[in-house]
This record gives C-alpha cells, sequence and structure tokens, in this order.
C-alpha cells in the first residue's frame, strides 16, 4: 500500500491553484500573486512555500505525480449545506439497506431516519449517529465501499 501523501505534498496542491501559476517563475513575475490577501508574513510564507514547492531541483520541490489535491463546492474540506453530504449518504444507505433489515422499522435511530423524523433523530445524539455510520460503512471491502459511494454519487 503506498504511503501516505506528505503534509507538504497536500499542501502544495491546495496552495498552488491560489497563485494562478505552478512555476516559481510564474510567482516572482507577477506583481502579486495573490492580489485579495492582506501583506504580511501569512502570506509570504504561502507564496514562499509554493515557490519552493514548484521549483525543479529545490529540496522541497514536489513532483506533480506526488500531488493531491482535494476540493468541495466552498473552499473546504467538508461540504456542509443543504448536508453534509457524509451525512445523506448514510441516510440514502439505510432506507436502502431497510429491507434486508425490518427491525430498523421499530429501532433508533434507524426508526427516525426511515421515518425523516429529525427530533427523534436527534434525540439519538452522537450514539444514534454512529450507530448509523457503523451499520452503513461496515462489513465490506475498501472497494466494495468505493463501488458504495460511486453509485450513490451517480444517482443521488
Amino acid at each position: 500500500m503506498p504511503s501516505a501523501p506528505s503534509r507538504r505534498a497536500v499542501l502544495a496542491v491546495l496552495l498552488a491553484p491560489c497563485l494562478s501559476g505552478s512555476a516559481a517563475a510564474q510567482v516572482q513575475a507577477q506583481s502579486d500573486a495573490l492580489p485579495s490577501w492582506n501583506d504580511g508574513a501569512v502570506k509570504k510564507s504561502i507564496t514562499d512555500f509554493v515557490a519552493r514547492v514548484n521549483t525543479q531541483g529545490a529540496p522541497d520541490f514536489v513532483p506533480v505525480a506526488d500531488r493531491i489535491a482535494t476540493f468541495d463546492n466552498d473552499g473546504t474540506l467538508w461540504s456542509e449545506q443543504p448536508v453534509y453530504f457524509q451525512l445523506q449518504f448514510a441516510f440514502d444507505r439505510i432506507k436502502a439497506m431497510a429491507p434486508q433489515h425490518p427491525e430498523w422499522k421499530t429501532k433508533q435511530p434507524f426508526k427516525a431516519v426511515l421515518d425523516k423524523d429529525i427530533k427523534a433523530l436527534a434525540a439519538t445524539g452522537e450514539k444514534g449517529l454512529l450507530q448509523i455510520t457503523a451499520a452503513t460503512h461496515a462489513g465490506m471491502t475498501t472497494e466494495e465501499f468505493t463501488k458504495t459511494v460511486l453509485d450513490w454519487i451517480a444517482a443521488a
């Protein structure tokens, strides 16, 4: 199994688009790589970092193949409107799995999801959400989970 990307590799990908270019020469050639940012130590550290990780031969250089990017709708790493999509996935899975689990019709927190009863679901608290997550995410291989998620995305 490949090792997890380094923090530097992840940051390189996340910050590079902010600078409208990937080469260190472009960073230096622009009069202001982040025109909407206030000048200061943070801005300088970001532009310096991006230049370092994009300068081939530099000690901090990160090859393009090693860069990882994660995006969502609002620039965070967790979409939260209108609802967390991870939660919506779990709720949809409960509904899809319900025919194989007739006991869920009367057992919380599953009953709350099936009945679309937000108050009852909220009353189950963190424990209820953990039960839902366990029921919808456990007992399958990584490949099976990936297929399940991709099928859900295609239909959701």
